[in-house]
Order: structure tokens, then C-alpha cells, then sequence
């Protein structure tokens, strides 16, 4: 768990853009990772494995937020009472804050065909190899959903004109 939590965490929060949900994933995923060590095959790579299981823990989760989605229609308004940053300048460090959170929100709103194989690759570190075995699909596939992905993430990052 020591040398693979951050990596589990780090794939959890390009995938859901929020560090507590991101760590709920974690821990989910860790659990389930202890509960099905029996089936876990020494000959592969852990880290692959375990990202694996991360990947579906973050789908379940989007599934969930879809349904939570359906039932609220606002926010809480704990969301609300968000206090400033207190940094020397305040307008570069809002302007950067909301320019990370542009970028978590239009990771967070490609679809997981896409924005998986970029995560992988990217923000882990994998190989398309690597990402390709992961995720059951061919290397040229990750290679063609990573250049998707940033297709869409240049265009929903664009300013409007």
C-alpha cells in the first residue's frame, strides 16, 4: 500500500477532480485489492493491477454521481463557505486555482474510454504498453484515445473568444 497509494490517489483525482472523493476511492480500492489478493497473479505487475482495480472503483463511483446527480439539484451549501487563499498575490493565485480547476473539470467531463488510457500514460507514467494491458486494449488504441483526449481537453480548455 506505501509504494502504491499515491499513484491509486493521484489516478482517483484526475478521474474525479475532488481530493476527499478521491480519497474514498483509494481506500475502496485498497480493500477490494485485499479482499481479492487470492486472485491476484504474481507473474503480472501490481501496480497494473491495482490501478485496475482503481479504474472501476472510479466508475462505479461516476455511476453513483450520476444517480445522486438525479436526486439533488444543488450543491451543499458547505460548498458555499469555501474560504480564500491566503497567498502573497491573490490574483495570480486565483487565477491559477481557476485554471487547475478548469483543467480537473474538463478532465473529469471526458469519458473514461478516454480520458483511462490518458491518465495512465500521462499522470502515472505507464507505457502505452503498460496502459494498453492495463485497460484489455491494444496499444495502438491507447495511443489513438490519448490524442483524442487531448483533443478535447485543448478545445474545452480554450478561451471563449
Amino acid at each position: 500500500m506505501d509504494r502504491h497509494r499515491e499513484a491509486v490517489f493521484r489516478y482517483a483525482r484526475g478521474h474525479v477532480g475532488d481530493d476527499q472523493d478521491a480519497l474514498d476511492i483509494t481506500q475502496d480500492s485498497f480493500i477490494s485489492a485485499f479482499a481479492a489478493l487470492h486472485r491476484y497473479d504474481p507473474e503480472r505487475p501490481f501496480r497494473g493491477w491495482i490501478l485496475r482495480i482503481a479504474i472501476n472503483r472510479c466508475r462505479d463511483w461516476a455511476r453513483r454521481r450520476k444517480v445522486r446527480r438525479m436526486l439533488l439539484f444543488a450543491r451543499p451549501i458547505e460548498d458555499a463557505n469555501e474560504v480564500s487563499d491566503p497567498s502573497p498575490d491573490p490574483e495570480a493565485a486565483l487565477s491559477s486555482a481557476i485554471g487547475v480547476a478548469r483543467v480537473r473539470s474538463a478532465l473529469a467531463e471526458l469519458p473514461p474510454s478516454l480520458k483511462d488510457p490518458l491518465m495512465l500514460c500521462n499522470l502515472e507514467g505507464m507505457s502505452q504498453d503498460e496502459a494498453a494491458q492495463v485497460l484489455g486494449i491494444s496499444r495502438k488504441a491507447v495511443e489513438t484515445r490519448i490524442y483524442r483526449a487531448r483533443q478535447r481537453l485543448s478545445e474545452a480548455l480554450q478561451e471563449p473568444s
